[in-house]
């Protein structure tokens, strides 16, 4: 008799628990399914865990519709550039062409895979507008150096911080930073989830409330306050042609629990980062930067990439794995390499060396909060077994 093989361990995993369920039963048998308190609620909490100081948080149904609200809100449109790293999934430059503008794809810095500042200011032009830094796999940015060219430049400043919650720079959470909106996601396999969602965050009023309004049909009242204003429910006034990017009460129910357990995601992911990079040193690797003294890594991802030396190739190992019952992923095929933005703007391997070998030689191991100790150990067994 054969020994049963442990069950497939993913790359991902939500942590949901008893509370969240709990939350998201209340809001179902409250009658508040749509946007309502509890999604205001969060928005408020949301504010307050960055430390408020002038912030204000718009929730929406994904980081992608987030960033768009900021371009828009920005008055980017046809004929302006936006920055922005190909190392990235495509919903961080989709939005810019949702808007007929343009983005400008740059390189990354071979340590931390995060944009290269001197890349961002040799692809400035006098169409450009915009950055939109990615804070990829949970590292921060040099956000000094990047908010220093946009003031110079005069240009504005996006943040993608769908992996960065809750990272640091210099002492300071992103979304606290200077610049002008930050995005975080709340997708299923994020530091937090809503299942779907997302947090758009500023300090300008004026670009606060443009969100607000594009957030639901461009509505001068959204659905919340028409349900509560002691004026006329049914009156409200189209004032732009907005879209339908509202977070409703049951997803806002789960994320508040999900804020809640924040930190203790943090301490988790912090510990399983720390085992991968002591128990996987000495293999054929280059293991993830880790973030400056004193400052937060996330470890939303936890991306390897096989030294030159390595004995086999990142896809003979993602398969060695997948043999082995482990799950893994790539973060990301480039944009410069997906059809799409490769044939409209003419793009090339060559012209990102950075970004293009890493793709070549990453993958991301499996790093998640319901994760168990001996979990990962079978993954550094297996990497070890493998490569060792």
């Amino acid at each position: 008799m054969t020994d049963t093989p442990p069950p497939f361990l993913p790359f991902a995993r939500p942590d949901i628990g008893d509370a969240e369920i709990a939350a998201v039963t209340e809001t179902l048998r409250s009658g508040w399914v749509t946007t309502g308190p509890k999604a205001r609620t969060f928005e408020q909490a949301f504010t307050d865990y960055l430390g408020g100081n002038g912030l204000q948080s718009i929730a929406v149904n994904s980081a992608t519709a987030g960033l768009h609200l900021a371009l828009e809100a920005l008055g980017i449109g046809p004929g302006d550039e936006v920055i922005a790293p190909t190392l990235t999934f495509t919903a961080t430059v989709e939005v810019v062409r949702y808007l007929g503008a343009d983005p400008v794809l740059v390189d990354v810095d071979p340590v931390t895979l995060n944009i290269d500042p001197e890349a961002i200011r040799a692809a400035i032009t006098p169409a450009t507008r915009a950055i939109m830094p990615v804070h990829y796999g949970g590292l921060a940015c040099d956000m000094d150096a990047i908010l220093a060219i946009a003031r110079e430049h005069g240009l504005k400043v996006v943040e993608d911080a769908a992996h960065a919650l809750p990272t640091t720079w210099q002492g300071r959470l992103v979304g606290q930073l200077d610049s002008d909106v930050t995005v975080f996601s709340f997708y299923a396999n994020k530091t937090i989830t809503t299942g779907e969602g997302g947090m758009a965050v500023t300090r300008d009023p004026k670009l606060a409330e443009r969100m607000r309004v594009m957030r639901l049909h461009g509505m001068s009242r959204d659905a919340f306050d028409r349900f509560t204003s002691k004026t006329p429910a049914w009156y409200y006034e189209v004032v732009a042609p907005g879209f339908k990017y509202n977070l409703t009460d049951t997803a806002a129910a789960l994320g508040l629990v999900q804020l809640q357990r924040l930190p203790q995601f943090l301490q988790r992911r912090e510990h399983l980062a720390a085992r991968y990079h002591a128990q996987l040193a000495g293999l054929p690797l280059v293991l993830p930067a880790c973030a400056p003294t004193g400052d937060v890594h996330a470890w939303h991802l936890y991306v390897i990439r096989l030294a030159p030396d390595a004995c086999m190739g990142r896809d003979a190992l993602i398969q060695a794995l997948s043999d082995r019952g482990i799950g893994t992923s790539v973060h990301y095929v480039p944009l410069h390499r997906h059809p799409y933005w490769r044939d409209r703007y003419g793009l090339a391997p060559e012209q990102f060396p950075q970004a293009d070998a890493a793709y070549q030689a990453m993958l991301s191991l499996p790093l998640f909060t319901a994760m168990q100790d001996s979990d990962q150990d079978r993954v550094i067994a297996a990497l070890r077994e493998v490569l060792g």
